[in-house]
């Protein structure tokens, strides 16, 4: 079985991190991903795609991210569900996360987060908006 889940967006606003009973920090966030095609209107959709961080990697997450941030998340697809205040199944997909990336520039301090604190910059990263010099000759298709 495999339950891999590989996303790129940008958070649709702030990171919330709380802690757990136990004391382990969670955080969650929204990433805004477009899909490659179009509707028949000629317009892309987005997808709206909660993710949860746990440990030393959602505290990097919830200091280093922010609205409008673009982030790359590698995680597994989780359903859960529960029970509302009116006694109706909820149900929940989200994305656990396993490996945040931070790829936007700004204030961040580094472009990965795997409970490291000493982060490489990302000045250099294929997804920090600048314009790549590829050839023709260098393309595989």
């Amino acid at each position: 079985m495999l339950n891999k889940a590989i996303v790129l967006g940008r958070l649709t606003k702030d990171p919330e991190m709380r802690y757990t009973q136990s004391g382990t920090a969670v955080t969650t966030f929204t990433l805004a991903v477009d899909r490659r095609t179009t509707n028949q209107q000629g317009e892309r959709e987005t997808d709206f795609l909660p993710i949860v961080v746990f440990g030393k990697t959602a505290e990097s997450s919830a200091q280093y991210l922010s609205k409008g941030k673009q982030a790359a998340v590698e995680g597994r697809i989780q359903v859960r569900n529960y029970e509302n205040k009116e006694g109706r199944r909820v149900y929940v997909t989200e994305i656990v996360a396993e490996n945040v990336q931070f790829l936007s520039g700004g204030n961040t301090q580094g472009n990965q987060s795997n409970g490291n604190t000493g982060y490489p910059s990302n000045s250099d990263s294929p997804f920090s908006g600048k314009p790549i010099d590829i050839s023709d000759d260098d393309l595989p298709f």
